[in-house]
């Protein structure tokens, strides 16, 4: 049988435990290294004091984290992000994850800034067995944050969408264009000239791709298979000018045919 507290332990003991437990909302491991006590001791006391302890309140729980910033308002770097989630990107139900080619380091660097500048979080960068970059970083706000924007676990299975917001500025389709092409985008040589490629298995976003270049003042082709194209020299040219692909794989690829005329 436990040891009955007197009235001032006890008053001592709830101090205490609201202060750090509740007031500073500290873990029971926090609380433990705090007050130098096991944590098995400081849950019984939350229970004998009729404190209910709550585990998925706490900062760190699921990667609940204090070190992220929610943006409070859309801009250009949020809609690149979201083209490159919407091309590369994966979310899982605690994590955020960019999956880049083996050819694609440098790029990778490009996508961890973007990624601090607009949540205030260094992701980590890792190279996998074959060759791939892949950048990540872990948070359940951020997740669900973007989960409330539209994006998906399943991005085929769910058909996934770009968000209307995008269609509210012509940066943030120009944006969304760069983020995608970046990743999920092509360019490639023809017989006569050189054609663009956008790639991806959701139809909803490949017409909300294709009303972006509409908008803009291109002519991307009909839907194909799972691609639309642009295929007039003027539209690509303007479309390296204008949109500025940061994937040096694509800027690279782009000079070479320029030089190949």
């Amino acid at each position: 049988m436990a040891k009955k507290w007197t009235k001032r332990e006890e008053k001592l003991y709830r101090i205490e435990l609201k202060k750090y437990y509740i007031d500073e909302n500290k873990s029971i491991r926090e609380v433990s290294a705090i007050l130098d006590i096991g944590q098995s001791t400081v849950y019984d006391r939350l229970i004998r004091l009729g404190i209910t302890p709550t585990r998925s309140n706490k900062l760190g729980f699921n990667n609940k984290r204090s070190d992220i910033s929610i943006p409070t308002r859309f801009s250009g770097k949020l809609a690149e992000f979201i083209g490159i989630m919407l091309g590369d990107g994966h979310i899982s139900p605690t994590q955020v994850t960019v999956t880049l080619g083996n050819k694609e380091k440098s790029y990778s660097h490009h996508v961890a800034k973007l990624i601090k500048d607009i949540f205030n979080i260094e992701p980590k960068i890792i190279t996998v067995g074959n060759g791939y970059c892949v950048i990540y970083f872990g948070s359940t706000d951020v997740v669900n944050w973007l989960l409330s924007m539209g994006l998906v676990f399943n991005k085929v299975k769910k058909q996934v969408d770009a968000p209307c917001w995008i269609f509210s500025k012509i940066d943030y389709m120009n944006r969304l264009l760069r983020g995608f092409f970046d990743t999920d985008g092509s360019i490639y040589k023809l017989r006569f000239g050189v054609q663009l490629a956008f790639t991806n298995r959701s139809i909803p976003l490949l017409k909300s791709l294709q009303k972006c270049l509409f908008l803009m003042g291109y002519s991307p082709s009909k839907l194909s298979g799972f691609r639309i194209y642009l295929t007039k020299q003027k539209d690509i040219t303007d479309f390296f000018e204008t949109v500025k692909p940061a994937n040096k794989k694509h800027k690279d690829r782009f000079k070479m045919f320029l030089l190949r005329k």
